[in-house]
């Protein structure tokens, strides 16, 4: 960790990919780090297939975009299309990006930020934290053997073996007709099992429809209503496995009898929803303020947002925090007071942020 970067920047989406470019122009030294595979991972995974992407502005925004090369086009374009785009600017650019690294915490040292991963510590001057908002929630399970997977990227892998899928919406779905896709063209007659923590899985007609499809084609899947992960173990052969419990007796003498599946983790995949940001917020010391009554014109009553500078400093020197991590709206500290901004979570926004972020990280390190 001998170098120390300017700026280290946290999370590949549209956000970090202008930091990293706007750095790359100014002559700035640092590195982008991503816990995806390829940048624009959070909108790969939140993104249906197919969906078009537009250079949407809110209404009442009077700047225009100010990293050009990232602007969507006028005529929309899929999802698909504008990642491949992205993902080919940044190699033409040469950016400086490092993917599959995973963010666990930052800490100070006397003139600089050290940022750890799970792949090692990075040191800088500066942090923009760009990891958007869409972060997956964890399997609250007991016991160790908590490695399951929350997105799919390569159905292929579970070909040959029975694949559990926890989560009842329309993601959850997603992933099952891939699965199911990838298993009928390779003959592999092994079930994908579907599980819920409720009795009802709650899909839209398109999705529906399209599982409909897979299953009439020969997918062989079992669902599992009411199911609920209970435990991560090891078994004797040192394989991590998840037990999820799928039917409860109650006896009247207080005794639960149930049945229950032990899958291994490997095949497990995880579609239970996002969270916001506000774990990494209070584990890394961020300052956020409880919306009261009154108060909050955008965000609900009771809850919490992030205070911010107008160059979206936060309350920890030399960390910056921009894009869908601080949408719809975050507090504001302005002439003495403080107030809800509302922050729309669109490119336009992100892009725009990492603009005026860089050149307030300009200007401080002179």
């Amino acid at each position: 960790m001998a170098k120390v970067y300017d700026v280290v920047i946290v999370g590949g989406g549209p956000g970090g990919i202008a930091c990293a470019y706007l750095c790359h122009k100014r002559g700035l030294s640092y590195l982008l780090i991503e816990q995806g595979k390829s940048v624009f991972q959070g909108i790969t995974n939140t993104y249906p297939e197919g969906k078009n992407v537009y250079p949407s502005k809110p209404k009442e925004a009077g700047e225009p975009f100010l990293v050009e090369e990232l602007r969507p086009p006028d005529k929309p374009v899929t999802v698909e299309k504008y990642i491949q785009y992205v993902q080919h600017f940044v190699q033409h650019e040469n950016l400086a990006v490092r993917t599959e690294v995973q963010f666990e915490d930052l800490q100070e040292r006397r003139d600089h930020l050290v940022v750890q991963t799970a792949q090692g510590d990075f040191a800088a001057r500066k942090v923009v934290l760009a990891f958007g908002s869409s972060i997956p929630r964890e399997l609250s399970v007991y016991g160790d053997a908590k490695m399951v997977a929350k997105t799919l990227d390569d159905p292929k892998k579970y070909l040959g073996a029975r694949t559990l899928v926890i989560g009842g919406g329309n993601t959850a779905a997603d992933v099952i007709i891939s699965i199911l896709r990838a298993k009928r063209e390779a003959n592999d007659d092994q079930s994908v099992y579907w599980a819920h923590v409720a009795e009802k899985f709650d899909v839209n007609k398109e999705t529906a429809q399209r599982l409909g499809e897979e299953i009439l084609l020969g997918g062989n899947i079992r669902l599992l209503p009411g199911a609920i992960p209970r435990i991560g173990e090891v078994d004797e052969e040192g394989v991590d496995r998840l037990v999820i419990r799928i039917n409860d007796f109650r006896q009247p003498d207080g005794i639960e009898i149930y049945h229950a599946m032990s899958f291994p983790m490997k095949n497990v995949i995880a579609c239970i929803g996002s969270q916001g940001p506000l774990p990494i917020f209070d584990k890394i010391g961020v300052q956020t303020i409880t919306c009261a009554e009154g108060v909050c014109t955008v965000a609900k009553e009771g809850d919490r947002l992030i205070l911010l500078t107008s160059e979206y400093e936060s309350t920890r020197k030399g960390v910056y925090v921009i894009g869908g991590a601080i949408s719809p709206s975050y507090m504001k500290i302005s002439g003495g007071s403080i107030q809800e901004e509302k922050h729309p979570n669109l490119i336009y926004t992100a892009v725009n942020d990492a603009f005026h972020v860089v050149e307030a990280i300009r200007r401080k390190l002179g």
